[in-house]
């Protein structure tokens, strides 16, 4: 009796942590799209969307959000408006896309609530 409660609550947890982290991974790529929609110069033109798995890091310090900040990527818009660096670690997202029969990615960086967009290449 008490080891089929045990794996109750073992599956139930393993449930939970697979559920937030598809809902990370949903938000994350709805934010990117909105960004890329609003701040990409023809993003009408854009095709098959494929994004990677969201991942974590802590390896950007401010100084390399400035970087990316300032150089952007081909095709999207310079004086993009930014969230401010969150302390801690940010979500990355990567996405692939086709623009005038060629394949490129784009790397996005988010805060942790994967609400706002605090730099890309």
């Amino acid at each position: 009796m008490k080891l089929a409660r045990v794996h109750y609550i073992i599956y139930m947890l393993g449930f939970m942590l697979m559920a937030t982290s598809c809902g990370r991974q949903y938000k994350a790529e709805q934010r990117v799209k909105a960004f890329v929609e609003e701040n990409m110069e023809a993003a009408s033109e854009m095709t098959g969307r494929d994004f990677a798995d969201v991942g974590t890091t802590r390896h950007i310090s401010d100084s390399l959000i400035q970087v990316m900040r300032h150089r952007g990527a081909p095709g999207f818009k310079t004086g993009i408006s930014y969230a401010e660096p969150p302390r801690g670690d940010l979500l990355y997202l990567r996405m692939k896309y086709v623009m005038k029969g060629d394949t490129l990615q784009n790397t996005f960086y988010l805060d942790q609530e994967a609400q706002e967009v605090v730099a890309f290449k």
